[in-house]
């Protein structure tokens, strides 16, 4: 999964759990129902875990290119940068 995937997964999991949160509340005020509001947000938390957690093709429109093993020598790696600062003596 992609890091554009990533965001995607997290804001449609986000929606999905409020929508069905909203959804199980009104139907289970509506008809008097705890047990019922329960049961349609649980059958909502399945199917959003469904949708977000397994990596489905369309949460990798954007892959990441790696480098070739061969080209590593050329791109040598970053080295930290090391303060300019001057340690000052307290008394």
């Amino acid at each position: 999964m992609d890091w554009q995937g990533q965001k995607l997964a997290e804001q449609l999991m986000q929606t999905m759990l409020v929508g069905f949160a909203l959804v199980a509340f009104l139907i289970g005020y509506w008809i008097g129902s705890f047990q019922m509001m329960l049961l349609i947000y649980a059958g909502g938390v399945v199917l959003t875990t469904l949708v977000t957690v397994p990596n489905w093709p369309f949460f990798n429109r954007h892959p990441l290119k790696w480098l070739d093993p061969s080209e590593v020598d050329r791109h040598p790696r970053p080295q930290p940068v090391k303060s300019k600062k001057k340690h000052t003596k307290q008394k």
